[in-house]
């Protein structure tokens, strides 16, 4: 599954910091990626718009161009490739937001090796399969057609009866995650609660 869903991949990486997009690049190297890193946001919005990676890594603390300025010029939510963001600890908060903002998760400096290859994999794999099965069983559900991909993909899980913890270990996300993309997905369906939320999946999926 590794080399099936990393081997060929361009992964962008958008850090101020050096030591970071050099140790950034040295953990996917063996994995088959291309790794393109970004010291600014200029050159790395260019790119973006340019064409598509099977990932971003972008930091959230960036001069200039702040992470989430970067988000909102890209129009992440509609974003064809999963971006995920990069923060200090100090930084969650402002990871959360940027979650908001269209992120699909956030990663904590200092990092874990083997869980940023890990996390990076699965974003991809799961996005992936949002994208390809389209939310079947679901596209008859009043607001379907607002959510993004990720919202989708959570809603998937969230109607399939997977806790928050469930979800997000399936997803390869936090729980914390998940609630942030539950309470959207909620506001945009009209549902009060996740029951509620169940109900009007279900009986969209067949009028």
């Amino acid at each position: 599954m590794t080399e099936q869903t990393l081997r060929g991949s361009e992964i962008f990486v958008v850090d101020d910091d050096e030591t970071i997009r050099e140790t950034l690049s040295a953990l996917f190297a063996p994995e088959g990626c291309r790794v393109t890193c970004f010291s600014e946001g200029h050159s790395f919005l260019a790119a973006a718009r340019d064409r598509s990676p099977a990932c971003i890594l972008l930091d959230v603390n960036m001069p200039g161009r702040s992470g989430l300025d970067m988000l909102r010029e890209l129009d992440a939510p509609h974003y064809p490739a999963p971006i995920l963001i990069v923060s200090g600890q100090g930084d969650v908060p402002t990871a959360v937001s940027a979650i908001r903002s269209g992120a699909l998760d956030f990663i904590e400096k200092p990092f874990d090796a083997a869980l940023v290859v890990a996390r990076v994999r699965e974003a991809i794999t799961g996005w992936t399969r949002a994208n390809g099965n389209g939310g079947v069983g679901h596209g008859h559900c009043p607001g379907y057609g607002d959510l993004t991909p990720r919202e989708r993909e959570v809603l998937m899980q969230i109607a399939g009866g997977s806790s928050n913890k469930e979800a997000g270990r399936h997803l390869g996300i936090s729980p914390r995650t998940v609630e942030v993309h539950r309470a959207r997905i909620m506001d945009k369906l009209g549902a009060r609660n996740a029951a509620d939320l169940v109900r009007i999946v279900l009986s969209g999926a067949d009028p």
